[in-house]
């Protein structure tokens, strides 16, 4: 009798997830890293191709998440410039999806996060190889157009176009909210069942007050504290008339920490000497974690000062529900989706105007109890109801259900 050599089994790889993300590097995007990390967590590969960050590599095995970067365009302004830097990134991406499956081999699901809204043409060019697209969207992007721009027009349908694209392309859309599923079905016209929300929750066990530091008082008896994008739909330049009217009101006894970047940056560091408000506010620009969560454990509340619009309407703010977690009672104006994650913990400020944010604000500092208990209110419905792991079954729901399960403990290149 022979006896045949033996085999051994072939080893499989885990499905390999692809994510492209344009807005933020990673891992500074807490809500793609935090999917990235559930993807992980379950046996999939990840790798992400994402803007290059200060200082950082091109490549880097991150937390076993494969990161390829691209070195950013330019800061823009105007709409043509826009268009430029979405081709610019395309094309980058485009590069790095090459080397991605060089490297790695064919992509199972591509994820494309917006904005913008061009990456269903990767999801085209992948199809034929058996890659599924999943379209993560955390923004409108014709609703940011006539935010930023204040019209609509011929962008606007285009944008529109771009976006109608983008749902018919993807096997699975992933929504941040009810709004954005309503938009996917109705203007979309999708069905409920290829639309997923998975809310942007915190992760309140790193997002968690830490002890005050006093010095960043700057010898004021209170701090208020802001972050987030500075754009112009973003309500900053609200925040720096409210401080002006705050300290006509013969307030001197309060400090505020404004930061973050963005296109408008430098016009508000401009505001800033024009209102004659240096002596009240520090703001540094983009800033590290520790620096941002000394912050938020110091100052008694956060701002939120995004304005009524047909994009604030009804998106989810996440310095919200970040300003909830550090138990940081909230002052924002009446927003839809804002009341959906902030409830109780939340002032609502009306008019919209920076006189009336600078008054309520006044109030609510002079009210120690009232802002106890918004802050009571906010830990305990970020720690509940929208912290990460209760979002995180909903994600991970919408890979089992187009390849599989993961491959627990698996982390193979």
């Amino acid at each position: 009798m022979t006896v045949g050599r033996l085999r051994p089994h072939a080893v499989t790889k885990p499905p390999l997830v692809l994510i492209v993300v344009q807005n933020l590097p990673l891992p500074g995007d807490r809500r793609v890293w935090l999917e990235c990390q559930a993807l992980r967590d379950a046996g999939h590969r990840v790798a992400a191709i994402t803007p290059k960050g200060k200082n950082d590599p091109r490549y880097e095995l991150h937390e076993g998440v494969h990161l390829y970067k691209y070195a950013p365009p330019r800061p823009t302004s105007g709409f043509v410039s826009y268009v430029w830097e979405f081709v610019y990134c395309w094309l980058a991406t485009l590069r790095l999806v090459m080397t991605v499956m060089r490297r790695h081999g064919r992509p199972a699901v591509l994820q494309a996060c917006n904005p913008p809204d061009t990456f269903w043409l990767l999801g085209l060019l992948l199809r034929p190889l058996g890659t599924r697209f999943v379209f993560d969207q955390h923004d409108l992007c014709p609703e940011v157009y006539e935010s930023r721009f204040g019209r609509r027009g011929a962008p606007y349908r285009a944008l529109l176009a771009l976006e109608r694209a983008t749902y018919r392309s993807a096997h699975q859309v992933i929504a941040t909210n009810e709004s954005y599923k309503s938009v996917a079905t109705r203007r979309g016209r999708l069905p409920e069942s290829r639309v997923t929300v998975v809310r942007t929750g915190p992760d309140t066990s790193v997002l968690r007050r830490r002890e005050p530091r006093p010095a960043l008082l700057r010898g004021r008896d209170y701090l208020v504290h802001f972050h987030g994008v500075m754009g112009p739909q973003d309500g900053v330049d609200i925040v720096l008339e409210a401080i002006r009217e705050f300290v006509l009101l013969g307030r001197a006894d309060t400090f505020f920490n404004v930061m973050g970047t963005g296109d408008e940056y430098p016009r508000l560091r401009k505001l800033v000497t024009e209102f004659d408000i240096e002596d009240f506010i520090f703001m540094p620009g983009r800033v590290s974690d520790d620096d941002l969560f000394d912050s938020m454990s110091t100052a008694v509340v956060g701002l939120c000062p995004d304005p009524p619009g047909p994009l604030n309407d009804v998106s989810t703010m996440n310095k919200t529900m970040e300003y909830m977690a550090f138990e940081l009672p909230a002052l924002a104006f009446d927003l839809k989706e804002t009341r959906v994650s902030a409830g109780e913990s939340a002032e609502y400020v009306e008019p919209a105007t920076p006189q009336a944010y600078a008054a309520t604000l006044a109030k609510l500092i002079d009210d120690p109890s009232r802002r106890g208990e918004m802050a009571r209110l906010g830990v305990q419905r970020a720690r509940e109801q929208l912290d990460w792991r209760t979002q995180r079954p909903a994600y991970l729901s919408v890979y089992s259900g187009l390849i599989g399960p993961g491959r627990k403990g698996s982390r193979s290149a």
